[in-house]
């Protein structure tokens, strides 16, 4: 028998994303586990109390709930629907940047790269946002006292969330990021209350010229692990370097995430235990389980 969060939920989408949810209704049987994941999240119309513009291109929504939020974790996500689109009928996948329990408020950090997110920038105070909530593997806390932030672009998304947890935990966050120009960064006094903020930018215009994978803390630190997001080729050599340094590394992927439940499977990523799917099973992974 069909859960009944998941039959609302089938009513309640767009005709596009509709014949993919009833396609994997003849998953169900086979792989209830799957679906059955649906049902233990959240489906909200969320209040829009915030539009932050941060830079040309990227910006920073604040989302309330009328409930207390449930438990939301650094790696995570939530799709997001985009109403009054005629041309728009998937979720966006977009992670945490920040999550205010006491006033029951979210910040997400979205860059706008198409008509979905463009739609998305144009929200303002008053208007609802219908999303789905909380998705995804997050990240994962170890043993140790010092941790590098490694972010390219708009990848910073989750590390503000993950540095605050880290401090919380009692241990050292150090962030790294990296841009092609200073018209891409932002403010980072969040980031630099937390800990040291170093950053690299393509032409030089901010912090030290050059890749952030070149940037020299990365071999003159003495991390017990590492956190990347960005690019997979930055994420790839921060992986390299954390292999030759023998030390922890995590990784969060940006795959293509249509469903956020694992249905649709066109997240799905190769690993050493076959093939996974970025939305259900990461986005964060191990970088010793990844085949890329």
């Amino acid at each position: 028998m069909i859960p009944e969060t998941l039959r609302n939920l089938i009513r309640f989408e767009h005709k596009g994303v509709l014949e993919g949810f009833q396609f994997s209704l003849s998953l169900y049987s086979l792989h209830p586990e799957k679906i059955i994941t649906l049902v233990k999240k959240k489906i909200e119309d969320l209040l829009v109390t915030g539009n932050q513009r941060l830079n040309k291109d990227c910006f920073i929504l604040t989302l309330r709930s009328g409930d207390p939020l449930p438990a939301i974790f650094p790696g995570q996500f939530a799709e997001l629907r985009i109403d009054h689109s005629g041309d728009t009928f998937l979720r966006r996948p977009i992670s945490f940047y920040d999550v205010d329990r006491e006033h029951q408020e979210m910040r997400l950090l979205i860059r706008e790269v198409g008509a979905g997110t463009r739609q998305l920038g144009m929200l303002g105070p008053g208007d609802t946002l219908n999303i789905i909530y909380p998705l995804g593997h997050p990240f994962t806390l170890i043993d140790g006292k010092e941790f590098l932030l490694a972010a390219g672009g708009v990848g910073i998304a989750p590390m503000l969330l993950l540095g605050k947890t880290l401090k919380q935990a009692g241990k050292r966050p150090v962030f790294l990021f990296g841009a092609r120009s200073k018209e891409q960064m932002f403010d980072l006094a969040e980031f630099e209350d937390l800990g040291e903020v170093y950053i690299t930018t393509e032409d030089g215009s901010m912090g030290k010229k050059g890749m952030i994978t070149d940037h020299p803390i990365l071999e003159a630190g003495t991390f017990d692990g590492c956190y990347s997001c960005g690019p997979e080729p930055m994420m790839k050599a921060i992986a390299k370097i954390a292999a030759r340094k023998e030390i922890f590394c995590e990784v969060s992927l940006e795959n293509i995430m249509a469903c956020g439940i694992g249905a649709c499977l066109c997240c799905a990523q190769p690993t050493v235990h076959g093939m996974k799917m970025a939305c259900v099973d990461g986005p964060v992974f191990n970088t010793k389980e990844l085949l890329w």
